[in-house]
């Protein structure tokens, strides 16, 4: 496992998950570094910079561009590798399955060979240290990158997953995660266990803004992202990426909740 230690940090770190191929977003969450005085060595991405939406190219060449620190997601590593689908665990036949054949497959086409070996050179954990604690930043898990960790997944799922960080990266006292598309943090038997979702998808709240996350001193702050959600939709359409994902930039609901867990599913009611 590539682990790459970005030694001390001074000032706020900004961090993110999941661009997901959506330029505006991703150019609204660079604004608020620059608006902040956030310099490219505190923003952190924790990868998927390429998925549902319809800018893969131009998304990976401003992340690029940026200097900021991105870990590998389950996207970038079958990206890297010429894999058929994204890897991102969802099961056989299931909404989420056959949906991602659609965007993958568009992203797969679009990136180019360039952009796959600078994917496959990302980091899979990145450490620094800020305020006097260590932090570790993975993707999804590191038993498995694609690993869905939830705010209510068991004490034993964070257990191990924190283990296998230390097993990596040595002592930690807080761990950034990404990929499940949900902002929480949880306070564990070791550690602050901190996700602070992602800006290119809501997280299925019937909102159109996404999420990103501060760390200033102690504090830990998960913020609203709010971008040109239709300029995206556009995006997507023009590039024939109509499953259901563009309407979600604009309702706030996923198309489908086969990966949540039953507390994090909505009654129908709350969907209109």
């Amino acid at each position: 496992m590539r682990h790459q230690d970005l030694g001390e940090r001074d000032g706020p770190v900004l961090v993110f998950g999941g661009p997901y191929s959506n330029l505006q977003a991703l150019q609204a969450v660079l604004d608020v570094a620059a608006a902040r005085g956030i310099g490219a060595g505190n923003l952190i991405c924790t990868g998927d910079v390429v998925a549902y939406c319809g800018d893969p190219v131009q998304v990976v060449e401003a992340v690029r561009a940026s200097g900021m620190t991105v870990v590998a997601g389950n996207c970038e590593l079958q990206l890297a590798q010429g894999a058929l689908d994204c890897g991102c665990g969802f099961d056989d036949g299931s909404a989420c399955d056959l949906l991602s054949a659609g965007w993958f497959g568009f992203a797969s086409a679009q990136v180019t060979q360039d952009q796959r070996d600078w994917m496959g050179q990302l980091p899979q954990i990145v450490t620094f240290s800020h305020q006097g604690k260590r932090y570790g930043v993975i993707h999804g898990g590191v038993t498995d990158v694609a690993r869905f960790i939830w705010p209510s997944s068991p004490k034993a799922v964070f257990a191990e997953e924190w283990q296998a960080a230390e097993d990596v990266a040595g002592p930690l006292d807080a761990i950034i995660a990404g990929h499940c598309g949900v902002p929480f943090i949880r306070n564990t038997a070791r550690g602050r266990w901190i996700n602070a979702g992602v800006i290119g998808m809501p997280p299925h709240d019937g909102a159109q803004y996404t999420r990103f996350g501060v760390i200033d001193g102690a504090d830990v702050l998960i913020h609203s992202l709010k971008y040109d959600a239709q300029a995206a939709v556009n995006s997507m359409e023009n590039a024939g990426l109509v499953q259901g994902y563009h309407r979600a930039l604009m309702t706030g609901y996923w198309p489908s909740e086969d990966v949540l867990p039953d507390d994090l599913r909505l009654p129908p009611f709350a969907k209109g």
